[in-house]
């Protein structure tokens, strides 16, 4: 699960923006009209001249671009940060309304100063550009105007994330970075204090993930700053300030988590809770802002029914074909969920122990590199090689136990981490439960999706991209569409060497892309309940009890988000086999 990044001028680029291009074609240039025919008794008066055009416009929006670059690289010093910028990494965002109301204002202003380019004299990579920031300036208006997440989701405020990258991020020796460090640490008691203010009615859901990230952050300030403070190069006496900003830093946090704890206490008496689901209005605007698809919300829901029912068929056929294999004294049953059912529980024992399974993902990732080198299938970088860590507690509690950081493009030569977060909060079940969901064949197809040629992959191409726009606001459903696809690609192109076992499997995986769209519709938008979306993810998709619980969990706490994998698998795909039909023989993969 990542923040979005898509350039151009590549492979990834040209999947992440071709829908962009599609639907911007620039218009013809019109050609001079042919000289008149020599008339031979009367003149023919000459065809009126078409309108100019007018001046091309790419120098002066280029040289907008790049102001608005800036200028939100220094309002926002957490933007900042995650982008690879550190100028301003020791200022905090205090997010009160009086910084709201200056963003509103800027957000408008720029908006008008956007309006002042016509798009169509624009090239048609800047047009891109153009729409992008243009759908950016919206979004953050309606953010803050309609959907007001800032005033019920608790879970947004937290200081750990940017601290985490300045201590993991070598852009300067620790000595420096620490001190930006205690600059930040000074204002975390004016952050959570506007935090207090601006909450008002929150869902019960997401004060409970509010608590448990920031007693994720807690272990950021006691444990992991503590930790390097003796080792930091600082002078005795800014060691001696460090240690009370921390002291004072973990007070604040715990204030918050203990306003939280009695707010929650307070709204349970009064089941003053907000309701976690946000409605059709919201969620058809929201969908259309964060996924940019040419689909409606209702639309994918839709296609998404569709592809359940095609899914099913096709595992159907790989389980006629294993059964005689592994139940070779036994009817097949009738009922064809049944029969996949019953394949898939009995492949599902074939799993890592629990205490290999971070060294085994550790294992597969140069057997992927070497694939995809071999079969020629997109460009790496063997120099920024992909690093594999616990997730930062910080980070947990979403539900996803994989997920990639990806450095910003002002500083593509930091380190990329595949998080993985241990097993140790659950309970045997649990992990027996967790480890037949990411067995043998799934285990492989989560790490193609998280990292080659998936997500690691196309966020270092992402940050090779010449434009800083496309880059900083690539579109999250081709991010995540993008490693959907790439899963697809691995398999028909070999990897698991064509074996139905795989190909089973990897049906189960794509039922839960599918899946995730369908539910995340049908309990946002058409109010189904947990009991019945459970059902649908064990019985119809085939998920482990954990898996399916924790997708529970996510689906209360976002909303969209969990669409963007089908919708951008559906565009990429949708235009690959487009490409096929236009170019036949002269088809290309890598191209």
């Amino acid at each position: 699960m990542t923040i979005p990044r898509i350039p151009l001028g590549i492979l990834l680029v040209l999947l992440a923006t071709v829908f962009w291009l599609a639907a911007c074609e620039p218009a013809p240039t019109p050609e001079d009209p042919p000289a008149p025919e020599e008339p031979e008794t009367e003149v023919t008066p000459e065809a009126e001249p078409e309108e100019d055009p007018g001046p091309d416009q790419d120098e002066a929006f280029e040289e907008f671009s790049e102001r608005l670059v800036e200028a939100w690289m220094e309002r926002n010093p957490e933007w900042a940060i995650r982008a690879g910028r550190y100028e301003n990494a020791h200022e905090v965002t205090i997010p009160d309304e009086a910084r709201r109301q200056e963003t509103l204002e800027f957000n408008q202003e720029t908006l008008e100063e956007l309006d002042g380019f016509d798009p169509d004299r624009l090239s048609p990579l800047l047009r891109a550009d153009y729409e992008l920031i243009r759908n950016r300036l919206e979004s953050d208006i309606w953010y803050q105007e309609e959907f007001r997440g800032w005033q019920w989701n608790p879970s947004q405020y937290n200081v750990a994330g940017p601290i985490g990258v300045l201590l993991t991020t070598e852009y300067a020796p620790l000595d420096e970075r620490m001190t930006t460090i205690l600059q930040r640490l000074k204002r975390i008691p004016d952050y959570y204090r506007a935090a207090r203010e601006n909450i008002r009615e929150p869902t019960r859901e997401h004060i409970e993930l509010a608590i448990q990230q920031n007693r994720g952050a807690l272990s950021v300030i006691n444990g992991d700053l503590s930790g390097q403070l003796e080792h930091s190069g600082l002078s005795e006496a800014a060691q001696e300030e460090f240690s009370d900003e921390l002291d004072n830093a973990s007070e604040a946090i715990e204030e918050w988590i203990g306003w939280l704890q009695n707010l929650e206490d307070e709204l349970e008496g009064e089941n003053g809770f907000r309701e976690y689901r946000i409605g059709e209005e919201l969620y058809e605007r929201k969908f259309a802002l964060d996924i940019q698809s040419e689909f409606s919300a209702r639309e994918l829901y839709e296609r998404a029914l569709e592809e359940k029912q095609r899914l099913h068929a096709d595992m159907d056929e790989q389980a006629r074909e294993l059964w005689p294999e592994y139940f070779e004294d036994e009817e097949m049953p009738d009922e064809p969920l049944e029969r996949i059912a019953r394949l898939i529980d009995h492949l599902s024992d074939r799993h890592v122990d629990p205490e290999d399974f971070v060294d085994e993902i550790r294992r597969q990732i140069p057997k992927l590199e070497a694939f995809v080198d071999e079969h020629e299938l997109v460009d790496q970088d063997p120099s920024r090689p992909l690093v594999v860590r616990e997730t930062p507690e910080y980070m947990r509690g979403t539900g996803a136990r994989a997920s990639i950081n990806a450095p910003g493009p002002f500083n593509p030569e930091a380190e990329t981490y595949y998080n993985v977060t241990p097993l140790d909060d659950l309970d045997d079940d649990q992990v027996e439960s967790f480890l037949r969901e990411y067995n043998h064949w799934v285990l492989q197809v989560l790490n193609i999706h998280e990292a080659i040629p998936g997500h690691y992959t196309q966020l270092l191409h992402a940050n090779k991209s010449p434009s800083v726009i496309k880059s900083l606001l690539g579109n999250g459903a081709m991010i995540e569409g993008w490693a959907v696809y790439a899963e697809r690609m691995m398999l028909e192109e070999g990897w698991g060497d064509h074996e139905p076992e795989m190909w089973l499997m990897y049906g189960k995986w794509a039922l839960r892309v599918v899946t995730n769209a369908i539910l995340d519709y049908a309990v946002q938008v058409k109010g189904m309940e947990e009991d019945e979306a459970l059902d649908m993810l064990r019985n119809k998709a085939f998920q482990e009890s954990t898996e399916a619980h924790g997708k529970w969990r996510r689906l209360t706490l976002s909303q969209v988000q969990l669409t963007s994998y089908f919708t951008g698998f559906a565009e990429i795909y949708d235009f690959r086999e487009q490409e096929k039909q236009r170019l036949g023989e002269d088809f290309d993969l890598k191209t």
